[in-house]
């Protein structure tokens, strides 16, 4: 079975988590896809969704699945988003395409955090997937140097600018042991944005697609 195809399976399966009448928060991602699509079947049964991204503003829009803002919306009941590196305590590194800030809000605003994944994303330690850092522009030398003062190798993601028009810096040969502990750390550099790490408030449910169906991890 190929990865799209897993992908798809978690996708589906999120759909049991969409409660009549509410606003659902919709990451960014190919996996993220899969759901909007299947989500489209069922719009008649929400109200709208709130988005992570352009991209995934877009492709709401051309599903005919109202759009709304977060600060118009209210503390969310669910927030679906996929991830590039999910261990068994629902920590995940995510940002990937670079829509992490915006994923991390909502995610933040969301009272439950259901990840979607194939079940090669599911590791046992975080790190080998580079760790996405968004940052201000004019910081970026210096948070270079405060991520190699910290043991990684940060590298600028070229001809990328965020939604929120700042930068990416993707962060190399990090073995992230405790991922609540880094990410603190790491807010705390001047100049970072987001860091892609989602430990302080880590996936709720991760639902991981596999060949023989779809594994379930959490409540």
């Amino acid at each position: 079975m190929s990865s799209d195809e897993m992908k798809k399976r978690a996708a589906e399966a999120a759909l049991k988590y969409v409660e009549d009448n509410t606003v659902v928060g919709i990451g960014t991602g190919t996996t993220v896809n899969y759901f909007i699509e299947a989500l489209s079947r069922i719009k008649h049964r929400i109200e709208g969704a709130v988005s992570s991204s352009e991209a995934t503003t877009q492709r709401l829009k051309a599903h005919q699945i109202p759009v709304l803002d977060l600060n118009a919306a209210g503390p969310l009941p669910l927030y679906v988003d996929g991830a590039d590196e999910a261990n068994r305590y629902l920590q995940l590194i995510k940002g990937g395409g670079g829509a992490l800030t915006r994923e991390k809000i909502i995610a933040a605003a969301s009272d439950q955090f259901v990840c979607i994944a194939d079940q090669a994303k599911l590791v046992d330690v975080l790190g080998t997937f580079p760790l996405p850092v968004e940052v201000i522009p004019m910081a970026r030398s210096h948070v270079g140097r405060e991520l190699l003062k910290r043991g990684g190798q940060p590298v600028l993601r070229e001809n990328f600018i965020t939604d929120n028009g700042n930068l990416i810096l993707d962060v190399y040969n990090l073995q992230i042991l405790e991922p609540a502990k880094l990410e603190a750390e790491f807010n705390s550099i001047a100049g970072i944005v987001t860091v892609g790490l989602f430990a302080l408030r880590p996936a709720d449910v991760l639902l991981l697609g596999t060949p023989d169906g779809v594994r379930v991890i959490g409540v």
